[in-house]
């Protein structure tokens, strides 16, 4: 994680606790992979970032998925992390979106 830039190592910190949130707190859910610029670009301010247009995929589907992160400085802890699970994407729309079949 220390060879990434500080901003690709908030990203990708903040994606994994999202994956994990998703799998913890929505029965029956078991993410395998995050997209999280599939519907709009995550914003990055200093050690914070926000991902209103992510999506998630579980179990051979996708769902839309937002979050705000804090991180430490360093981009290693997360301090705060909040996320809202959407509704499932047509799988008509994956394509257009960069979500990818299992």
């Amino acid at each position: 994680m220390l060879k990434l830039s500080p901003e690709t190592r908030i990203e990708q910190r903040c994606d994994a606790r999202a994956m994990g949130d998703v799998g913890r707190q929505h029965k029956g859910f078991k993410p395998d992979e995050f997209v999280a610029y599939a519907f709009a670009e995550p914003v990055l301010r200093g050690s914070h970032i926000s991902a209103p247009g992510g999506a998630v995929r579980s179990n051979g589907k996708w769902y839309r998925v937002s979050y705000s992160c804090e991180t430490s400085a360093n981009g290693l802890e997360i301090k705060n992390f909040v996320h809202q699970l959407g509704a499932e994407v047509p799988r008509g729309e994956w394509d257009a979106h960069f979500l990818v079949p299992r």
